[in-house]
Parts: structure tokens; C-alpha cells; sequence
């Protein structure tokens, strides 16, 4: 039964609704529409320039419209009469093949053909920042040691608290709130669920944490590395599979915790790790997260190499319990929808074709993953990942996005390499 969306603005007092879509870039883009108007936009879409987003669309392209999804309204918990709607991207009657929501509701429909549901869930880390970005906002949040830390965390308890009592309210069941590892870092996690739906959460999480920072007068960044000293923003993604009510990752009788089809869904990812990193670390910053030297709190808890473990957090890939995985590669600037749909593909590819996973290393890669001479190195810079990305079967597996995505990251890489930076005129002026 299709949901009137007009009906439940006027049963919820809803006034406006931002009708919101997820660029390639993971920006999100909105019209701001009045109720009185959204059957119209319900039916038809909200209608875009999409030459004018993160797009790969000239001005000589039709209009670009987003249809809204009723089942992902948000209600903002901090302005009501708002609701919030993800939506799908529409030209000329057909779904938009590079649409970051279509691409992972396509693997969502090829995984489903395979007898499949992925559930996800993600640990956003973000920064709590003064309105310019320069500084942590918070002057007495020094320890060396950060995470965790009581004073630091209730310090910032009016910021915390409504963030997470909106996700009380809105039913996304959240459990636990910290102060991460770096000074002015926190995370907030809620239960897992339908990948789709949790890459909705996940997009509208980071609007909320953002609008309420704004709020208080502060600024909440994703960005994955903000400061050179400090543990950098991850985002963390605990991945599971099923059929109907059961999940087929579990298998208490196996060694490694895992069934066969969890290690093959696993040996899908070890094998195109490096192509995967261009989604997972998407901008040029990404890469001095999971490159970086040790961080004034001892260590940068990213990975730096393509391996596997159980419950060991220096390693790509860690498997806390039998039921399921962490992927331990993305980073704050993750495009929500194309770190799902680039998981999914990549380890449904590994079902298809019995991908071995490699050995498990139990070691400490911070200390000793120089002995691991047979292991993969995860890309150096965007560029690196980008080659990878062109050299991987991801196209044929999440098709025309991969090009689409090339052609403007690569646009992005030349833009930065054009970029002249203080610190080449410091070591080279004088050569």
C-alpha cells in the first residue's frame, strides 16, 4: 500500500519536507518543499540540475529528478514540522545508473536474487570543532590518552544527549555514546539493520550531528584526518548476511568463527581491497588516515594492509564474534550508499566464486607487520586507489557508476595536484 505522504504531514504537523539525495561525492543535496506540494513531488520528483552536483551530467542533460522514499522519513527531532526524505534518482523515466542509492539498492535486488539480505552497522567517529575548523572546540580536552575519557565526554553532554535522544526517539535504538581516541572526538552508535537502511541513517546522521553542533556553536567534521597528531575520523562497518531469520556468517563448528560463506564473502573483499579503497577513502585527505604515522595517543587504529584477524583492531578486517565482521578500512568522507553497494558486490563476487580469504593473522600489524611480506598494501594516495579501482572487475560487478565516479575523482586528484602548498615552497624555495 503506497503511503500518502501528504496524509502523514498533515497527521504529524509536518509543514516542510527536505527532499534529500546523496551525490557522488557524498554530498547531500535538497529542495525544500512545502506539504501542500509533495504529492506532486511524491509522484513525480523533485526536479535538479544534476550538472550543478557531484554528478557526471553536462547542462545539455534533461532534468534530474529525486523521487522520495515515505519509508525513510525523518521527522527532525530538533524542528518537527521538517520531514526528511531520502530519494531516488530519476531522468527521462529511468532510474540513474550512477544515483548512489540506486547502485546499493541494485546489489540489494542481486543479493536478494541469491537468497540473500546484507544487514549493516556503522561507527561514525567525528570531531566537535569551533565554527572555523581549526581548533577542537573543547581548550581543557589534552590528555594524551583521550578515549573514553569521562570529563572530556560530559563536557560535551548537551551536544551528545541530543543527538542521541533524537535517535531514541526516531526508534534507531542507539546504545552507547564515547569520547573516541583523539582530543574532541566522539562516536555514536545505533543497532544495525537492512544495509539500506542503515546507509539512510547513516547519511541523515551526519546532517543531524552537524545541524545540532551548529546549534551550540560548534562544528562537527567527518573529515578523516583533521589534525596530522591526532587519530584520524574511521567509520567502521560491522557486516552481516542472511536468509530470513538466519544468519548465515554464523557457524559456532568452524575454526575460524565463521562459515564458509562468511570467508568467502571476506576473501571477496581481500581481493579487490585496493580497487575498494577508492569509495572507502574518497578524497585526497582519506589517505593520511591509513597511512599515518603513530599518533600522540600511540596508535592510529586504521589499517594500512590488506589483512584479516579475530578480535585483533590492527588489521583490516576483524572478526569480534562468529555472527559477523568489521570492515575497518572506511573513513569519515564515505559516501553512505557506495560504501554499502561496493561491500556487497565485492563479497557477493567472493560467494560466487569461492574466494579464499588468506591466511588470519593474529599478529600486531602496528608492531610486526613487517614480518608479513605476502600480504597487500592498501593504496598510498587517491591516485594509487583510483588505478586500482581501473584495473578491478568493480565495473562489471556495480556498473556505469565506476566510470562516472573516475572521471570526477580524477578531476578531483588533478585539482589537488595543481594546488601549491606551503610546504613545497619551504623545503624547495632555497633548492
Amino acid at each position: 500500500m503506497t503511503v500518502d505522504l501528504g496524509k502523514v504531514a498533515k497527521d504529524k504537523g509536518i509543514k516542510y519536507f527536505l527532499v534529500s539525495f546523496t551525490d557522488l561525492f557524498g554530498a547531500q543535496r535538497a529542495k525544500l518543499v512545502p506539504a501542500s506540494a509533495i504529492a506532486g513531488m511524491q509522484a513525480d520528483g523533485a526536479g535538479f540540475a544534476g550538472f550543478a552536483t557531484w554528478l557526471d551530467m553536462t547542462p545539455a542533460d534533461p532534468d534530474l529528478f529525486a523521487r522520495p522514499d515515505p519509508a525513510s522519513l525523518v521527522q527532525l527531532p530538533w524542528k518537527p514540522e521538517v520531514g526528511w526524505l531520502a530519494a531516488d534518482l530519476w531522468m527521462s523515466g529511468k532510474a540513474v545508473e550512477q544515483g548512489p542509492r540506486n547502485v546499493l539498492k541494485a546489489q540489494i535486488d542481486r543479493a536478494a536474487a541469491m537468497g540473500f539480505q546484507m544487514k549493516t552497522g556503522v561507527e561514525c567517529e567525528f570531531f566537535l570543532v569551533d565554527a572555523e575548523g581549526s581548533a577542537i572546540a573543547d581548550a581543557a580536552d589534552t590528555q594524551v590518552k583521550p578515549c573514553y575519557d569521562q570529563q572530556a565526554l560530559m563536557r560535551r553532554y548537551d551536544v551528545v544527549t541530543e543527538i542521541c535522544d533524537a535517535m531514541l526517539d526516531l526508534g534507531w535504538r542507539p546504545y552507547q555514546n564515547d569520547h573516541e581516541d583523539a582530543n574532541g572526538q566522539f562516536e555514536m552508535n545505533w543497532h544495525y539493520d537492512d544495509a539500506l537502511v542503515t546507509a539512510d541513517r547513516h547519511a541523515f546522521f551526519k546532517y543531524m550531528a552537524k545541524a545540532i553542533a551548529e546549534k551550540h556553536g560548534l562544528r562537527a567534521t567527518f573529515m578523516p584526518k583533521p589534525f596530522t597528531h591526532l587519530t584520524g575520523n574511521g567509520c567502521h562497518m560491522h557486516v552481516s548476511l542472511w536468509q530470513g531469520d538466519s544468519n548465515v556468517f554464523k557457524d559456532d563448528t568452524h575454526p575460524a568463527g565463521l562459515s564458509q560463506t562468511g570467508l568467502n564473502f571476506i576473501g571477496g573483499i581481500i581481493n579487490v581491497a585496493d580497487a575498494l579503497a577508492a569509495f572507502l577513502n574518497p578524497t585526497v585527505n582519506s589517505y593520511k588516515r591509513i597511512n599515518a604515522p603513530r599518533t600522540t595517543s600511540g596508535a592510529t587504529w586504521a589499517p594500512n594492509s590488506v589483512t584479516w584477524t579475530g578480535n585483533n583492531r590492527t588489521h583490516m578486517i576483524r572478526v569480534p564474534e562468529g555472527d559477523r565482521f568489521e570492515l575497518r578500512l572506511a573513513d569519515g568522507a564515505v559516501n553512505p550508499y557506495l560504501m554499502a553497494a561496493s561491500v556487497l558486490a565485492a563479497g557477493l563476487d567472493g560467494i560466487e566464486q569461492r574466494r579464499d580469504p588468506g591466511k588470519r593473522l593474529d599478529i600486531n600489524m602496528y608492531t610486526e607487520g613487517h614480518t608479513v611480506t605476502d600480504v597487500k598494501k592498501l593504496p598510498l594516495n587517491l591516485l594509487d586507489a583510483l588505478r586500482a579501482l581501473e584495473a578491478s572487475p568493480l565495473e562489471t560487478m556495480l556498473g556505469p557508476v565506476v566510470p562516472s565516479y573516475l572521471k570526477l575523482k580524477h578531476g578531483e586528484w588533478n585539482d589537488y595536484a595543481r594546488q601549491l602548498t606551503d610546504w613545497e615552497r619551504a623545503t624547495t624555495l632555497d633548492c
